[in-house]
């Protein structure tokens, strides 16, 4: 990130931050003036700062959207209506290193760099404002795992897995401070790990509950959210040891699941025309959940019971089309995630009407975002695979069966259970699959290569058309397009305009 856009980040949450102040707090005295000279005197404004919640929550990842075998990309939905499909979703979708450096509307790595400005700014501050030493302790574990929790979405997006053999290659520009004259140029991939951990490590040390006041604050960093993060980040590692103890240390905080049994239910629904016109004309319902229906309103993504911390997943296109292999792992008739989930007849709201061409979508806050943040759900799921790995399948059973408790229709369906190690390895990371479509795929995928067991490895394949940086040329025969195991196309090109802003000394990605 080069000193421009660097200061102009640097402005634009300045004054973002002075409009939080102004709007979301009691105790200043004077009304502050939207510039980027605000004066940060008390512990309380970088408070008032991080309680921002819009500011961090939202992960526009398209590489986890459209990458993996969660999403479907076929010439028969292509065929339905082309115009549908950005070129963007295409090139993500077949794993492009050509044409998706020039993308313009690439921000995952520049909005990732914006959260980790802000905990510098508030780390940075720490020392200079009024406060208590609990304040300042509280301020300082959100700010590291701020940081922490965006280098980890980045280099698992932009670099190649972490292993001894790529520790050395490509990693990111580390950013410490507000200095515009800090380095921009890439350090190896061990730099950005060893701050992971560094950070995670100060992040552990926050002593603050999840629930406060009969509420749960997960916007925030907090004893379960924290231990929620570091088992995500130990399982990638594959120390399961250590993600086991962090999975179980944030459900002794917090458990609570959502019982879709009772809790789960459906919004308003919607009726749209199809093949208006013609003899095949009908009116059909979709139905969505309750989830789906505020767009704005954050009070049912906020009341979302089962988050350690608050992230989603974002998805500016507003269709997360499952693939048929994605489908096909649910019980369809009994289990009450594709009930409330899997939208059927999706596409008609994406246009594809006339003529009509029939397919879901998954759904879970409206129509763009689900859960990505460490959740109970992921808790028990970690565990549970952590327990197959370590041979302790009977137990991995027991734990994978309390979530399916909660997501299944009661009186239909028998706990699972496994003759070893490996049949409850594969049935634990087939719930896994199930519960976190997208969001988690993308990450697990880089880990299943890249561990000693090669029964859980993936190669990643599409049959689509061939296609040039403008257009998809379907006049032509479909081809196959793969990602195997070890392609360095794992790591996603980074924007052209970071490279070209730096002056090149960001590097692009070698493949």
């Amino acid at each position: 990130m080069n000193r421009i856009k660097y200061k102009r980040i640097k402005f634009l949450i300045l004054a973002a931050a002075v409009f939080n102040l102004a709007s979301c707090t009691k105790f200043l005295q004077e009304k502050p003036s939207k510039t980027s000279s605000l004066e940060v005197t008390k512990a309380a404004q970088l408070d008032a700062l991080l309680n921002a919640y819009s500011t961090f929550y939202a992960e526009g990842n398209r590489t986890a959207i459209y990458s993996t075998d969660d999403y479907e990309l076929s010439t028969a939905l292509f065929n339905a209506r082309p115009g549908t499909f950005t070129m963007a979703a295409v090139e993500f979708a077949l794993w492009d290193i050509n044409y998706l450096p020039d993308d313009t509307r690439e921000g995952f790595w520049s909005g990732e760099y914006k959260k980790i400005f802000t905990a510098n700014m508030v780390l940075d501050y720490l020392p200079k404002v009024s406060g208590t030493e609990e304040e300042k302790a509280i301020l300082k574990a959100d700010a590291h795992l701020i940081r922490a929790y965006s280098y980890w979405n980045l280099a698992n997006t932009y670099c190649l897995p972490y292993s001894d053999a790529t520790k050395s290659d490509q990693g990111l520009p580390i950013k410490l401070g507000l200095s515009f004259d800090e380095p921009v140029a890439r350090e190896p991939l061990e730099k950005a790990y060893q701050l992971i951990e560094s950070d995670l490590a100060e992040a552990l040390k926050t002593t603050v509950p999840l629930v406060q006041d009969g509420k749960a604050r997960h916007w925030r960093a907090s004893k379960a959210g924290v231990h929620g993060f570091a088992a995500r980040y130990y399982l990638n590692r594959g120390n399961y040891a250590e993600a086991q103890s962090h999975a179980e240390a944030a459900l002794a905080e917090y458990s609570t699941l959502v019982n879709y049994n009772t809790d789960m239910r459906y919004g308003r629904d919607q009726t749209i025309t199809i093949d208006g016109g013609t003899p095949d004309a009908k009116t059909v319902t979709l139905k969505y959940p309750y989830t789906h229906d505020n767009q704005t309103d954050f009070t049912d993504m906020i009341g979302w019971k089962e988050f350690l911390y608050f992230r989603m997943l974002n998805h500016e296109s507003w269709w997360y089309i499952p693939s048929a292999q994605l489908l096909a792992l649910y019980d369809q008739d009994h289990d009450l995630r594709y009930r409330y989930h899997i939208v059927e007849g999706y596409s008609y709201d994406r246009g594809m009407i006339k003529p009509s061409y029939n397919y879901p979508g998954y759904i879970f806050f409206f129509k763009d975002r689900l859960p990505s943040g460490p959740t109970v759900a992921e808790m028990l799921l970690i565990k549970a695979e952590c327990q197959a790995r370590t041979g302790l399948f009977n137990e991995a059973m027991a734990t994978v069966n309390i979530l399916r408790a909660k997501r299944m229709e009661p009186g239909v369906w028998v706990n699972l259970t496994a003759a070893d190690k490996a049949e409850a390895l594969k049935k634990v990371l087939e719930e896994r699959r199930r519960e976190l479509p997208y969001s988690q795929r993308w990450y697990d995928i880089r880990r299943f290569n890249n561990n000693d067991d090669p029964s859980d490895d993936v190669t990643l394949s599409r049959t689509f058309y061939p296609y040039t940086s403008a257009s998809v040329t379907s006049s032509e025969a479909p081809k196959q397009y793969t990602l195997p195991k070890g392609s360095r196309r794992f790591a996603a090109p980074l924007p052209r305009t970071e490279i070209i802003s730096s002056n090149g000394i960001i590097e692009q990605n070698k493949y």
